[in-house]
């Protein structure tokens, strides 16, 4: 299964990790999306920037 993660708001003004971590998912401004494989780490990814993504499962 596959995570379609959409950025939906600017990491202005946000935390360092947060940051570091909508780098890491790919991500970077407001409405990019990156397609990721589910598993346990993108998961605490997204949890920890749920407040700036959208997140859709997609076959594939």
């Amino acid at each position: 299964m596959k995570l379609k993660i959409t950025q939906v708001k600017s990491v202005i003004g946000s935390l360092k990790n947060h940051k570091a971590t909508i780098k890491a998912l790919g991500l970077g401004s407001p409405n990019n999306v990156s397609i990721k494989t589910k598993n346990a780490q993108i998961l605490g990814m997204i949890n920890t920037v749920r407040h700036l993504v959208t997140v859709e499962e997609v076959e594939g």
